[in-house]
């Protein structure tokens, strides 16, 4: 790998926006075989479910290098902070499921990217509450804490839309199960 710069940087538009809109679970191995070009996600293989779970204020993608010149390692660990608002029986068993496994986890932000958390490895649930909140203004819902460890940042996926993360993928077979409310 070369480590010699290959580009610039000028100071971007004031056109963008920061949060959440939605995240999208698939199990862990679901994508067969993915293609990346320029660090981009082009294609995958496999067939899988994405389950679409809308948020809306108070959640976060946050990536930190982690580098060690001493050691020659390099890493980025992807934290995904969630708040899922209003508790119920249906999704205690889901965030049970959640925090047994090791999904992949497409975030797509307010500007229309879609990026990958724990392509390689998986995200791990390593943190989170169940509160009922106090005050008649609390919290009466789920945080949920997120963490993978991969070799590259979260990767963009190529072409999303609105109704399928994925939707660019054309080797794939996705289907997008979205929520009801309850």
């Amino acid at each position: 790998m070369a480590c010699d710069l290959t580009l610039g940087r000028k100071e971007p538009c004031k056109d963008v926006v920061g949060g959440i809109r939605a995240v999208y679970f698939t199990d862990f191995g679901d994508f067969g075989t993915v293609t990346q070009t320029n660090d981009e996600i082009t294609d995958m293989t496999g067939a899988f479910t994405a389950f679409k779970y809308d948020v809306k204020g108070n959640s976060s993608l946050e990536q930190t290098i982690n580098a060690s010149r001493e050691n020659g390692t390099q890493f980025y660990e992807q934290t995904l902070n969630l708040t899922l608002h209003k508790l119920t029986k249906e999704d205690h068993k889901e965030i049970k499921i959640l925090a047994a496994g090791r999904p992949h986890i497409a975030v797509e932000d307010y500007n229309g990217n879609v990026m990958l958390v724990g392509l390689e490895h998986g995200a791990d649930v390593s943190g989170g509450t169940i509160v009922t909140g106090a005050a008649m203004g609390d919290l009466s819902g789920y945080t949920l804490t997120f963490t993978a460890q991969e070799t590259k940042p979260a990767n963009f996926v190529s072409s999303p839309t609105t109704a399928n993360p994925y939707a660019g993928m054309s080797s794939a077979t996705v289907t997008v199960t979205v929520g009801t409310n309850s």
